[in-house]
């Protein structure tokens, strides 16, 4: 409500003491929806009707009929009407709910990126609302969609409580972007969750010398699903001989990791990536 409608609101309750005698406005109406409303007396009066969001003003004459079209109240919310005749102030009050239909969604949805395999990882939050942005306070059911090409479809149908719908779905097993869609009473809402593999499951490595120096290189690295783990992801190696050691972090290409290492008789070569460390090799100084 704008200032104007704020003060209008604060004069209305102050000078507002008798109820209404000419004025009978229905108790309750479905937000846009035309209605009627008789009135008593006689002569021209204005009516106000105050409520949360929006301020309506009428010439009218009492004693005749009042109409609202479809789409003049079409706010939400516990109305004021006022008729202000001379010095004589009516008042009733009337209370607008939303729709029943609904026409649009707010759909939050999170993460947008995650790993493979994580339940109850991703989240989706569903706001229900009428054709006027009105939110649909009452019970409605509405249906949460994972679906990629990689995995099967997974659906949970939830029935919302004072206009919010909230579930939590599993990430699938194979990577790839997943579609995330909302449903309900007719109208759809979709985001785009991107499943990324997850942490390396384990690591192999193999040496060989070349020329003066140790090749040292990762058999493919997958996620414990099985899926290629994305280039850029990191392995350390360490190389340890006698009370000397040396680390090289290598970033994965192509599923492999590989470093040249001094090739030194009696060192131990291991790797790992994050909290998965892989075979150690002992290097004899075979070719």
């Amino acid at each position: 409500m704008n200032a104007r409608g704020l003060l209008l609101a604060s004069l209305i309750l102050e000078v507002s003491t008798a109820r209404a005698q000419n004025l009978h406005f229905p108790q309750t109406i479905i937000a846009g929806s035309p209605f009627s409303v008789s009135t008593g007396g006689s002569g021209s009066a204005l009516l106000y009707i105050v409520g949360p969001a929006q301020v309506l003003r009428r010439d009218v004459t009492l004693g005749e009929p009042i109409s609202f079209a479809a789409g003049d109240l079409y706010r939400a919310g516990h109305y004021l009407a006022v008729v202000v005749q001379g010095s004589s102030t009516e008042t009733d009050e009337l209370d607008v709910q939303p729709a029943h239909e609904a026409e649009s969604l707010g759909f939050l949805a999170k993460p947008s990126r995650l790993p493979v395999n994580v339940h109850n990882g991703i989240s989706g939050a569903v706001y229900v609302f009428d054709r006027y942005h009105n939110l649909i306070l009452s019970p409605m059911p509405v249906t949460l969609e994972l679906a990629s090409t990689s995995s099967p479809t997974l659906t949970k149908t939830v029935t919302t409580q004072n206009g919010l719908g909230w579930a939590t779905l599993d990430s699938a097993a194979k990577e790839g972007a997943a579609r995330f869609t909302a449903r309900a009473g007719g109208v759809s809402s979709t985001r785009i969750v991107n499943q990324v593999p997850g942490e390396p499951c384990s690591i192999s490595i193999a040496a060989k010398p070349v020329g003066g120096r140790l090749e040292v290189q990762t058999a493919p690295v997958h996620d414990c699903s099985g899926n290629p783990i994305p280039d850029g992801t990191v392995v350390t190696f360490t190389e340890s001989a006698g009370i000397s050691q040396s680390t090289v972090d290598v970033p994965v290409k192509q599923g492999i990791a590989s470093v040249a290492m001094p090739a030194i008789r009696g060192a131990k070569i291991s790797a790992a990536s994050g909290v998965v460390a892989g075979n150690e090799i002992r290097w004899d100084g075979a070719r």
